[in-house]
């Protein structure tokens, strides 16, 4: 009698097909393909977990910036000013405040200013 990996590579197969779902075409259908696609998928997703934090500190930049020259400062000067008065706030929560409290960022400004 004949032993064979059958039960084994077949669920190899279904695990990586199971992975490709989703993907268009070929892509999801044949193994060889869907392999090939679920790898660079799988190193992207990682390149792309790196890539998010940077892109997320961008926008909050970004917002502060917009924020802090409508009170009429830069934000390298905002963010020194906020540095010197020993303010430890992050630029998430500095984006939040921007957003949903402008009294409040407006008093930040101004202790930034005064420093």
């Amino acid at each position: 009698m004949r032993v064979t990996n059958a039960p084994a590579s077949r669920e190899r197969r279904r695990r990586r097909l199971k992975l490709a779902k989703g993907f268009y075409g070929a892509r999801s259908k044949l193994f060889r393909t869907a392999t090939e696609a679920v790898d660079r998928a799988m190193r992207l997703s990682t390149e792309h977990r790196k890539l998010k934090k940077r892109d997320f500190r961008q926008l909050w930049i970004a917002r502060i910036n917009a924020a802090a020259r409508a009170e009429g400062i830069g934000y390298s000067k905002f963010m020194a000013g906020l540095i010197k008065c020993g303010v430890a706030l992050n630029r998430k929560s500095l984006s939040e405040i921007a957003i949903q409290d402008p009294a409040g960022f407006k008093t930040l400004v101004e202790m930034a200013k005064n420093a």
